[in-house]
């Protein structure tokens, strides 16, 4: 060991004395890294630079745990994998759970800096523009992923840092205070407009930013910002914790109009909605339930015309790294050899309304003993459940369902000796085909899976983009904010061209009443979009709503008198059908709700690197 130590000692010193003298052997460059002040010199690596910041987008929400699991939209199906720390209220700031990396404090922060770097540089381009390339629009690239960023960090946290320039080595301290949520507000709102000024919509291509996104993503913000949990009046009515905290001012305003925040908000989705760029509205009359739920799909899968809603969105292709192009994997039905992972709820299912604009109730008999007949048609297009037509079945399976539909009941048949037996559908937990991937709720999430037969989900990637941005919620922002304002006719006008769409009827109401059916349709237009967390908590109903006991449907279809069936389909002529609506049960995820679950706590480590950070209400002692 020590003669080949020596050797390759030695080795080296020949070399450098054969080459020391050669000033280009001792200067060159390394090849896989460009040095800092080079980069800016070159139009291709500025802007291989700045698009290197998009990939702090990760996979939009199309990662296998998905925030819709921390709502009542849907439930993360596999325990002991993080995100249930916080649906039962048991995050802390040394072990938060399941925190991904478009919210990750330290993640944002990088990405910040970057946007900072590129800002900075781009301010007195040290290239000729060229072509495509122009410093200015790279410039508002970064402004606008800044504006991101914050507003990730913004409506997670509260009020943070805001660090707008990149600091250097050797400086005297790089500890820094929170802002205030109105401060965070207002230098979000400054980027989104400096970057609406230098993107052009005619001249960016799809996947990167552009002038509209940035008013989007402004008229969001100001939503929020107008919203119950940010303002301390309201707020402190509504939650003892949140009215005992002394530095108001990192969460919300202490003071100033919340109507004029509101006006200001209605004013950004207002220019928002002015440009006309939605999927089907203009409509006199509700469609039929058949193109309202293909209205809705077509949104969802951005084809047919339906990639019009796109404002900003993530884009995926069939390759090795793209872990947002495994939805359908990651939540389709075990039967198909999938992995079942955030499945609906019965709580989401339960919201939507029936096909004459009344509320769905078990209560009702004809409801509880049909539940899915004569729903918005917005939920066939959202959820799979007992019954629903889906893909060829793969070769194991076909024989066992010829017929190609979700089965997560229990059924009788008859086998072949003639006696009455009862077995479980393939896509449950007591399948024949991979059990342990079986739904807990008796449904599976449609929205965003490709339903192209020949994209077999268990091994083939879907090129469905995740939504950042759409035009139906810049609508339904403009319709909250003139609710809020009392301009009801308007809101009303807005919220049935979206309902017009979908194939249900107008709405009349006033006052709460009306309030209510807004929340209840932006709940479900905007299902599995990542709207549902910040709505719930925005409007501080979070109690009743993510706090409630995740449900599930327990089916068993018997067979009618004199009824011969071999293999099972969903068949109402050969059935009867019972369903009973039941909590999960609590050892599998018994969720809870307590008001510092408002604002996510901030890491202790960051707390330990940085004493001038204040942490969030509720998690100061722990």
């Amino acid at each position: 060991m020590n003669k080949l130590k020596i050797l390759a000692l030695g080795t080296v010193v020949a070399m450098f004395a054969v080459t020391g003298c050669n000033d280009d052997f001792v200067s060159t460059k390394p090849l896989n890294e460009v040095p800092s002040e080079d980069v800016w010199k070159d139009p291709g690596l500025s802007q291989a630079f700045v698009t290197d910041i998009y990939n702090g987008l990760g996979n939009g929400g199309f990662d296998e745990q998905m925030l819709a699991s921390l709502t009542d939209e849907a439930m993360f199906t596999h325990p002991g994998r993080g995100i249930n720390t916080i649906t039962e209220s048991r995050s802390n700031p040394a072990d938060i759970g399941w925190v991904n990396n478009t919210l990750n404090w330290t993640s944002m922060y990088q990405r910040i800096r970057a946007c900072n770097l590129a800002i900075e540089n781009l301010e007195t381009p040290q290239f000729e523009n060229t072509g495509q390339i122009q410093a200015s629009v790279l410039q508002g690239e970064a402004y606008f992923m800044r504006a991101y960023f914050y507003h990730q960090l913004l409506r997670y946290y509260g009020g943070v840092p805001i660090v707008d320039r990149s600091y250097k080595l050797g400086e005297t301290d790089y500890t820094i205070a929170r802002n205030t949520f109105a401060e965070c507000v207002d230098f979000i709102v400054a980027d989104c407009d400096k970057a609406a000024q230098l993107l052009d919509d005619k001249t960016m291509p799809s996947g990167r930013t552009s002038e509209t996104a940035a008013l989007a993503l402004k008229a969001r913000v100001l939503l929020y910002a107008a919203s119950d949990l940010h303002d301390q009046a309201k707020a402190a009515t509504k939650s003892t914790l949140l009215s005992s905290f002394q530095n108001y001012d990192l969460l919300g305003y202490s003071s100033g109009s919340q109507t004029e925040r509101w006006q200001k908000a209605k004013d950004a989705a207002k220019a928002v909605v002015d440009l006309g760029l939605g999927y089907s509205f203009n409509l006199a009359a509700p469609v039929s339930a058949t193109e309202g739920t293909a209205n809705y799909a077509n949104i969802a899968l951005a084809k047919n015309g339906g990639e019009r809603e796109l404002i900003f969105a993530r884009y995926f292709i069939n390759a090795k790294d793209e872990g947002g192009a495994w939805v359908g994997r990651n939540n389709g039905p075990n039967g198909y050899h999938n992995w079942a992972g955030n499945t609906p709820i019965q709580n989401l299912v339960d919201d939507y309304e029936m096909m004459d604009g009344t509320a769905f109730d078990w209560d009702n008999p004809d409801h509880a003993a049909a539940p899915y007949t004569d729903r918005d048609p917005r939920m066939d297009a959202t959820i799979l459940r007992d019954g629903s037509p889906w893909k060829p079945r793969t070769a194991d399976a076909a024989g066992k369902d010829p017929y190609n539909e979700i089965q997560t009941g229990q059924y009788q048949i008859v086998n072949s000796s003639g006696s009455v037996v009862s077995y479980f559908g393939l896509d449950t937990r007591q399948s024949s085909i991979e059990d342990w991937n079986g739904t807990r709720t008796g449904y599976y999430m449609k929205k965003f899976i490709d339903p192209n037969p020949a994209i077999v989900d268990q091994n083939t990637r879907q090129q469905i983009p995740w939504p950042f941005l759409r035009y139906t919620e810049a609508v339904l922002n403009y319709i909250e904010a003139c609710i809020e304002l009392g301009e009801e006719a308007e809101a009303i006008t807005w919220l049935n061209q979206i309902r017009f769409r979908a194939g249900m009827p107008a709405v009349v109401d006033a006052g709460a009443v009306l309030r209510d059916r807004y929340r209840n349709e932006r709940r479900v237009e905007l299902a599995y979009e990542e709207h549902r967390y910040h709505d719930a908590r925005r409007w501080m109903i979070a109690s009743e709503t993510l706090g409630q006991k995740a449900g599930r449907i327990s089916i068993t279809a018997t067979l009618k008198a004199g009824k011969d069936v071999k293999i099972y389909r969903y068949d109402p002529d050969n059935y009867n059908y019972k369903y009973e609506p039941l909590d999960i049960d609590p050892g599998i995820e018994n969720r809870l709700w307590l008001d510092k679950m408002y604002f996510l706590p901030i890491h202790r480590d960051e707390i330990n690197r940085n004493d001038k950070l204040d942490q969030n209400p509720g998690y100061e002692s722990q």
